[in-house]
């Protein structure tokens, strides 16, 4: 893999993906960022086996490949760099980086060893910012103990109406309706309820933002 990438995009993708990774992984994999090349541009990876994120930067790609590094080394060194561009390169299993007088090597391991990050088929379209004020006012409700993780996750229910999100602690109880999705969850094969863990819902929230446009949403 050879490429080129802003150190603003290549920081900002590193934030975002590195939100999922835990400082104390059983496997030594599960502490690394997938960087990969995909049509024209970068993207990170980065799971807990939990919650997987997927995120992509535009890069200008010379060759084509994928290495996994080891994520904290990686957006301590990028982050401390000059806003300027930087070259990534891969020799087997390392990772060459260079940016200006500033230069750094480190060893990953094969791609191959990452865990399969599944993507999502049905996108209904959803507003940005109806997803971005409808979690806040649910997941604020799920319980902190992670030892009771129903409790502690959103249920999240498919209607022919939209989505409709619930969160309780077992002492206080919140509801919330998203009406007008225009895609129908009749033909889809996804159980029509599911419990996501609060904290993960906050996640996306962060990362998407607010704003009025309409994109995909996957589920």
């Amino acid at each position: 893999m050879k490429l080129d990438i802003l150190q603003e995009n290549l920081a900002k993708g590193l934030i975002i993906v590195g939100r999922t990774i835990s400082t104390r992984a059983q496997l030594p994999i599960l502490s690394n960022v997938l960087l990969a090349t995909d049509q024209g541009r970068l993207r990170f990876s980065a799971t807990n086996l939990e919650t997987g994120i997927n995120f992509w930067a535009g890069a200008k790609i010379i060759e084509k490949g994928e290495i996994t590094v080891p994520a904290k080394t990686l957006a301590e060194f990028v982050t401390s760099l000059p806003a300027e561009k930087v070259s990534l390169e891969t020799k087997e299993n390392s990772l060459k980086i260079s940016c200006g007088a500033y230069q750094a090597d480190l060893v990953g391991l094969s791609s191959k060893e990452f865990p399969a990050i599944p993507s999502a088929k049905q996108k209904p379209s959803l507003t940005v910012s109806d997803l971005a004020a409808a979690v806040p006012q649910v997941a604020f409700a799920a319980a902190q103990d992670e030892s009771r993780p129903v409790l502690a996750g959103v249920l999240v229910s498919f209607t022919d109406q939209g989505l409709q999100l619930v969160a309780t602690d077992g002492y206080r109880l919140s509801v919330k309706k998203i009406n007008g999705i225009k895609n129908s969850f009749k033909e889809t094969k996804l159980p029509k309820n599911l419990i996501i863990p609060g904290w993960a819902l906050t996640e996306v929230v962060r990362i998407i933002g607010g704003g009025e446009e309409v994109k995909p949403v996957g589920l």
